[in-house]
């Protein structure tokens, strides 16, 4: 028996070694480190799992979900793969024109979740809200997938529908939405507004190839009107083509003045941008309105102005999407978007914030008027930079404002009663609709300061119960501040379109009457950053709502 032992052992270490095709010649070589060999074990699993698992598998399907555990794998929920069936759909959504329900996506706790509806498309029209979950697209549970994925599925013909379900939080069932869909044009500055005193307000809603010219051609529009201030308004603007937003920080900083640094791993990632053209209006004073949307590009453009006390920032914290994606072509026209860098501020501010500070602060978040997320303060303490000038800006993730000013969030019994409003999301944004059009039906010479009377809301009410929007009397009582917003704000926009709904919304956003009453009180940008530390700006609130000829804004140019 022992001799029997001692002669068989050396053979099987012999057909061992064979089998394994010289694993032993491999001894003192790392597994982790050995590519060969993890190439070779890798193909072996697929090569069994393809002849031998006990029911049919799809070799496709099998390197499909290999190439994505690797992606999920890294954590980035900017790295995906993108099939040839998809690339086209994103580079024409970043030449600023695609069909689809304009939502801006990304993946979070294994669901899909919508960063920001872009405005005046049909996701917005339809009521779906950031921080809404989509569990559902045709019927079929999204779980799981990315967001890629869940963007292919609602895209579709222009004018056709697709059904939509959306986890809402405070909502005890899935929302449903039928949502059609519309050829989405991308306009980066849906129009521009001289407000009084010579304030210029330029929204930049989205960064297309066209961001640049149109934010320029505002700004020039603006200038020949005589205007010495402006409100650079990045609010909702979740970035994307980095060379746009480069280009536009250097439309406001002197040549050479750094505008953002990449640092990655890769030969080539790690650059400097600078400025070099010059800015053609030095003199002119800017405010930059941003909030918990505010990502990427954005971001990059705050942060500059900041750094080089070009600008002052005004707002809620941003988004935190401080990092480079770069596109690598594979076989078959499929695309790898592979995170490759981070992104740092002229002061070395890393924009960059952690996914788990991302989760914390939309945990923090609470409804406002508007029908968004606000971020609440959060009490971390942050690094500390100093400006060019001395003054102090935090890091830490994201774009600390020089003035932080909370959003008008709603109150504990308005939240209680909008959840039982968004049983019926959806009817209600169709009944808000309706309304609306009947309304103006009935008051064609209707005046921009329009105000609903109780009649009016009595028949709000009235029109919401026959719309099968489910709604108590004490229901509506408390959501009625909510309520009438939305439905003014309807009206406004079906009257005079973007820029009806802003003029509605002026005197009611907090940020921007901040910007306004900081701007009225400087003559230059030096005074313009001292009233930021000043108390009596710091702790001024804005005046209760007021609406009149003699405070409307007026419309000078169009972008």
């Amino acid at each position: 028996m022992k001799r029997f032992s001692t002669i068989v052992a050396p053979g099987l270490v012999l057909l061992t070694a064979v089998l394994t095709g010289g694993w032993f010649l491999q001894k003192g070589v790392s597994q982790e480190k050995n590519v060969y060999f993890q190439v070779r074990l890798f193909e072996e699993v697929m090569s069994h799992v393809l002849s031998s698992f006990v029911d049919p598998v799809d070799r496709e399907d099998l390197y499909q979900s290999a190439i994505q555990g690797v992606l999920q794998e890294l954590g980035d929920p900017n790295t995906s793969f993108m099939p040839a069936s998809t690339a086209d759909d994103f580079r024409i959504r970043m030449e600023g024109e695609y069909g689809g329900v304009g939502l801006e996506v990304i993946p979070r706790e294994g669901w899909v979740t919508v960063v920001t509806p872009l405005p005046g498309t049909p996701g917005t029209r339809a009521g779906v809200r950031a921080g809404d979950q989509i569990v559902e697209v045709e019927n079929q549970s999204v779980e799981g997938w990315n967001s890629d994925d869940v963007v292919g599925a609602l895209r579709g013909r222009p004018g056709t529908a697709v059904s939509v379900k959306v986890r809402r939080p405070g909502v005890d069932v899935p929302i449903p939405f039928t949502i059609e869909r519309a050829t989405i044009q991308l306009r980066s500055v849906p129009f521009v507004i001289e407000l009084e005193d010579g304030i210029g307000y330029l929204p930049l809603q989205s960064f297309s190839e066209t961001s640049f010219e149109e934010v320029k051609r505002a700004v020039d529009s603006l200038m020949a009107e005589g205007i010495e201030e402006l409100i650079l308004d990045l609010r909702g603007n979740t970035g994307g083509l980095l060379d746009q937003g480069i280009a536009i920080t250097d439309f406001f900083l002197d040549p050479e003045q750094v505008v953002v640094e990449t640092r990655g791993r890769a030969p080539g990632q790690s650059k400097t941008f600078s400025a070099f053209q010059g800015q053609p209006f030095p003199d002119l004073r800017v405010v930059a309105l941003v909030d918990e949307r505010s990502a990427s590009a954005s971001e990059i453009i705050a942060g500059a102005l900041q750094d080089h006390d070009r600008a002052l920032v005004v707002g809620a914290p941003t988004f935190g999407k401080g990092s480079v994606q770069t596109l690598f072509p594979l076989t078959g026209g499929n695309i790898l978007r592979l995170t490759t860098a981070r992104w740092y501020t002229p002061l070395g501010r890393s924009i960059h914030k952690d996914r788990e500070d991302q989760i914390l602060a939309m945990e923090r978040s609470a409804l406002t008027l508007t029908g968004v997320l606000a971020t609440l303060p959060d009490t971390v303490t942050k690094p500390v930079f100093t400006t060019e000038g001395g003054r102090t800006v935090l890091g830490g993730g994201g774009i600390v404002p020089d003035v932080l000013v909370m959003a008008d969030t709603l109150s504990s019994s308005e939240m209680e009663a909008l959840r039982e409003l968004d049983r019926s999301a959806g009817s209600f944004v169709t009944a808000v609709f309706n309304y609306a059009v009947e309304y103006l039906q009935e008051h064609p010479d209707l005046d921009p300061a329009f105000n609903l009377s109780r009649t009016d809301l009595q028949e709000i009410q009235a029109h919401l119960a026959i719309s099968e929007v489910e709604l108590t009397p004490a229901a509506f009582e408390a959501a009625e501040r909510f309520i009438r917003f939305q439905v003014e704000r309807e009206i406004a926009l079906k009257a005079w379109g973007d820029v009806g709904e802003f003029r509605r919304m002026v005197f009611q956003d907090r940020a921007l009457q901040r910007a306004l009453h900081l701007l009225e009180g400087s003559t230059s940008t030096g005074e313009l950053l001292e009233l930021a530390t000043d108390p009596a700006f710091s702790d001024w609130v804005p005046l209760p709502e007021t609406q009149g000829e003699e405070n409307d804004p007026m419309v000078t140019a169009g972008s």
